[in-house]
């Protein structure tokens, strides 16, 4: 229920009475003078008396307050002086006004009152504060100790022209960083070692110095333990595992893992080096994930081609090594076991879509056609993932065009991404990484993905393959499909046009058996040929007009060499072939005498190509993956979206001195 609204005089009781008795004392005169004359002057009394007793009190309160601002100043002052953490005042152009007992001691000045703190302290940056008008924090270093400063810009109202000063509050914070830096240090750190084909590397040496060879390995190793303060353990005849601190893996890091130089260095007449792959795990929140951080990095370090360290975190990679070229396996069985495998898979499959990375050349579409005839040997139609043509594999494309064995084999991505389901099998060729695919859509389309690869392994993975055929030591993705056809369990029969595909990706990738070339790789031309592979025909499909033979020329004439041996050109032609033309260019400057390795740019449309190529002693690969490309050891390539051809030189000029100063 609400309450009525009541009147209320805003009246001390006090001066009720005095005006009751007023009130009386005037009514009293009328009646009786003596008695109201008596009680008149007692009001008038009354009335004095209270102003005199209420003016006392109004001075007596004023002056307390007054005593209690002033022990509130002398307490804040006291308390600012002696503030536990050094505090001083600036004007705004540095002049200290005015610092506590912390501050002169963090100092140790005789005296600082109208000093510029900028000769006592720098990098304290006071225009930024100016500007930013707010409190701000910053770090400074100052004699061996870390602080925070905090800033505060302050209004100073007491005089008549309002001042702003700058308060500056000094957080040490050196004792919490050095406990940091020692609980970083003492992190556990996992690495896996494995020696690269140990079996093969015995087998390469005499019988009474593969003692020996496993011996130095060991006495290596132990001396990396020794060196460490870690703890080693073998765990198999070619794999240990070293468990040591962050703070070891430091010193081991600015080495640059010289153990791997060192291990290479062994020689008991083994006709093969002997080299180490090591996977590195750090930064997990528990020695399990650790181990498997380290695992993963182990497969990778391998799937790179070995001689190299790979450190992973949750979030990033570090590479280390790489300098030698992966060694030719003599084994042949696993490409029966994966051809045996892969015919299973097809035939458990609805339908089978095949496609190779964006912009393909020969060795993605050789292998591409080369899958496409196992496809149908096993009666199961596949078709080939290619939205549009390019010049490196128009004249290949034209004569499976014009041929009715290979009937409506191309299929464009936005037909292929509306008929694939779970079902469908996905053969990816010539590329691991997802976002290079023809088609990188259909990965999350399906749960069948096979991928068959030669390229040294980069840190984006097709993790989901239900198979993987992954060979970094292999010339060719052509020469892996070869051996696929001549040793799946049923005999294989590959057209004559298949065959020329598949010989010329293996000649595009060797460089007509000049680079990474092994017993295998003449085995599976030797193969071809004899399922009527013409040479002839296949030069022709890589015949080139005049134009490409001038660009060719002005590339050669305007290359600039670095260091005497790193040659980099660049053509401003915007030709529709122009990733072929510098891929051919970057070859012919390796024919150049001194020239130890070459990288050519071109630009098409909005995206700079840039093809690499080195004899082994420079890794191009580590230089292109810098740029978000890859490929090998001595021939690698990457490729630039929305970038002018300028600053795709300058960058790639950037990268090359980088490498060259790490060299050193």
């Amino acid at each position: 229920m609400r309450s009525k609204p009541s009147f209320k005089i805003n009246m001390p009781e006090i001066n009720i009475y005095i005006i009751i008795i007023g009130i009386t004392s005037t009514l009293l005169l009328f009646y009786n003078l003596y008695v109201g004359c008596l009680f008149f002057f007692g009001f008038i009394y009354i009335v004095f008396h209270n102003w005199r007793i209420a003016n006392i009190r109004k001075k007596e309160w004023t002056k307390y307050i007054q005593n209690l601002s002033l022990d509130i100043d002398e307490t804040t002052k006291k308390a600012i002086m002696n503030l536990p953490i050094p505090l001083c005042i600036l004007e705004f152009d540095g002049t200290i006004s005015w610092y506590n007992n912390k501050f002169y001691k963090m100092t140790e000045s005789a005296d600082l009152l109208g000093i510029n703190i900028d000769s006592i302290i720098k990098n304290l940056n006071l225009r930024k504060v100016l500007n930013e008008n707010k409190e701000l924090y910053t770090e400074v270093k100052y004699k061996d100790r870390e602080y925070t400063v905090v800033y505060n810009v302050i209004k100073n109202e007491q005089e008549k022209n309002a001042k702003y000063l700058m308060m500056l509050y000094w957080l040490d914070k050196t004792d919490y960083l050095e406990l940091e830096k020692k609980y970083n240090e003492e992190k556990n750190v996992i690495m896996l070692i494995q020696v690269d084909g140990y079996d093969e590397v015995l087998k390469s040496t005499s019988e009474e110095n593969r003692p020996l060879i496993n011996l130095e390995i060991e006495k290596m190793l132990t001396s990396l333990e020794t060196n460490t303060k870690s703890a080693l353990k073998r765990t198999s005849k070619d794999k240990f595992i070293l468990i040591m601190n962050k703070k070891e893996l430091n010193e081991v890091e600015e080495s640059k893992f010289a153990i791997l130089d060192n291990i290479r260095n062994i020689n008991h007449g083994n006709s093969l080096p002997v080299t180490i792959s090591i996977g590195v795990g750090i930064d997990g929140e528990t020695v399990n994930e650790n181990f498997k951080l380290a695992n993963s990095a182990l497969d990778l370090a391998l799937g790179r081609g070995g001689d190299q360290a790979v450190i992973k975190t949750e979030d990033k990679f570090a590479f280390y090594g790489g300098k030698s070229k992966a060694v030719e396996k003599t084994t042949k069985v696993k490409s029966r076991l994966i051809g045996h495998a892969l015919r299973e898979v097809i035939l458990g499959s609805s339908q089978v879509y095949i496609m190779g990375h964006k912009y393909p050349d020969m060795d993605a579409m050789g292998s591409a056609v080369g899958i496409y005839d196992i496809c149908k040997s096993c009666n199961k139609e596949a078709n080939i993932v290619l939205d549009s043509s390019n010049e490196s594999i128009d004249e290949f494309v034209k004569r499976l065009e014009n041929q009715e064995y290979y009937n409506n084999i191309f299929i464009n991505k936005d037909d292929a991404i509306r008929n694939c389901n779970k079902n469908t099998l996905v053969v990816v060729v010539d590329t691991h990484r997802p976002g290079y695919t023809e088609c990188p859509e259909l990965l999350g389309l399906t749960k069948k993905i096979v991928v068959i690869d030669h390229h040294r392994r980069g840190v984006e993975f097709i993790n989901d393959a239900v198979l993987l055929f992954h060979e970094i030591y292999v010339s060719s993705t052509c020469e892996m499909v070869t051996e696929l056809v001549q040793y799946m369990e049923e005999n294989v029969k590959i057209n004559k046009i298949t065959a020329e595909g598949l010989l010329a990706g293996i000649i595009l990738d060797t460089k007509h058996f000049a680079f990474k070339t092994g017993v295998r790789t003449f085995e599976a031309a030797s193969y071809l040929k004899k399922m009527g592979a013409d040479t002839v025909e296949v030069k022709k499909m890589f015949n080139s007009d005049v134009q490409d033979f001038i660009t060719k020329a002005d590339i050669i004439k305007n290359s600039k060499v670095i260091d005497n041996r790193i040659a980099l050109a660049y053509s401003d032609r915007e030709i529709e072939n122009i990733n072929v033309v510098i891929a051919q260019a970057a070859d012919e400057l390796l024919s150049v005498k001194g020239i130890e390795a070459s990288f050519v740019l071109g630009r098409k449309n909005e995206t700079v190509f840039i093809s690499s190529r080195s004899f082994g002693h420079i890794n191009v690969q580590v230089l292109m993956e810098k740029l978000g490309g890859g490929g090998h050891l001595d021939i690698a390539g990457a490729q630039i979206e929305n970038s002018s051809l300028e600053d795709a030189y300058k960058e790639v000029y950037e990268i090359i001195q980088e490498y060259l100063q790490e060299e050193e």
